[in-house]
């Protein structure tokens, strides 16, 4: 077994561009890209065994991770998980977002008018990921914060950021044939997905009670730049036992002003995309 036994990606494609990549940078990359909530350790014959590398290459990349502080080994010392210089990077990452540094303070605000926590979220692939986040001091607790990742297509804000998606781009994007399902209002499949989103596209908004949570309510609304492209998604999660039902109108539309000012900062025009204003239509779904 040799070097080569690990698939590159540079060696499958035919774009010229892909002859610059450097495979033993790739090859880190992708080690790092092994370590997840599931797989919060791993050892180095692991994943010798995972890249088919020998594990004399893997100890090498491995060290070399270690050194720069992107892992770390375990109290054991066989095995290793992500070190700091990863959180720094993911921190420095979100930090650099001009959707931060825009939307930070319209989140700040919304909060104090409303009392309640507001999250700016972005889709990376089949994820979201929490990018901002304000809450104002209250019983109410939730699981998230700044960096949290939950499977778009499995919750209301996800179902925001997949709006501009077509079908076909959504097959691509879930090619298997039933969905994970984390609750029962989980779509099962990709075209029972599109259906779901279009439908909350042409509204305008979102809004669910305990659609990923139970007793976990959200409302979200698009937030768009230039080209009129979904490029966040902000949103308002409430403890549905607290919502009274005449509450609900003046809270979208809260929420739905605030995207849209959003919107407007990353020089968002409705009318020079070409797309509809679509009416506040208020009430709980599910």
């Amino acid at each position: 077994m040799n070097d080569a036994a690990l698939p590159e990606p540079s060696e499958q494609a035919d774009d010229g561009a892909d002859r610059y990549n450097v495979p033993a940078l790739e090859r880190g990359l992708r080690v790092l890209c092994e370590f997840s909530r599931e797989n919060r350790t791993l050892s180095a014959p692991e994943l010798a065994r995972r890249f088919k590398l020998p594990r004399s290459t893997v100890f090498r990349l491995l060290s070399t991770l270690e050194s720069m502080g992107f892992i770390e080994r375990t109290e054991g010392g066989r095995e290793y998980s992500l070190g700091l210089a990863v959180l720094r990077l993911g921190f420095e990452y979100l930090a650099s977002l001009p959707l931060n540094e825009l939307g930070l303070p319209l989140l700040e605000r919304l909060s104090e008018e409303t009392q309640q926590p507001c999250n700016l979220v972005v889709r990376d692939g089949r994820s979201i990921v929490y990018v901002a986040r304000v809450s104002p001091p209250s019983p109410f607790v939730s699981a998230v914060n700044v960096g949290t990742r939950l499977p778009a297509h499995a919750t209301v804000l996800g179902h925001v950021l997949l709006g501009d998606l077509s079908l076909p781009e959504l097959r691509r994007l879930y090619p298997e044939e039933r969905l994970e399902a984390f609750s029962s209002s989980t779509p099962r499949t990709a075209v029972e997905l599109f259906d779901v989103v279009q439908a909350q596209r042409q509204r305008g908004h979102v809004l669910s009670q305990g659609y990923f949570e139970p007793n976990i309510s959200t409302i979200a609304a698009p937030v768009r730049d230039d080209t009129g492209r979904v490029v966040a998604a902000l949103g308002m999660t409430m403890n549905t036992g607290r919502i009274q039902d005449d509450q609900i109108d003046a809270l979208v539309s809260q929420v739905r002003e605030t995207a849209d000012e959003l919107s407007a900062l990353l020089n968002y025009a409705p009318a020079a995309s070409g797309r509809n204003v679509v009416p506040l239509r208020g009430g709980w779904s599910t």
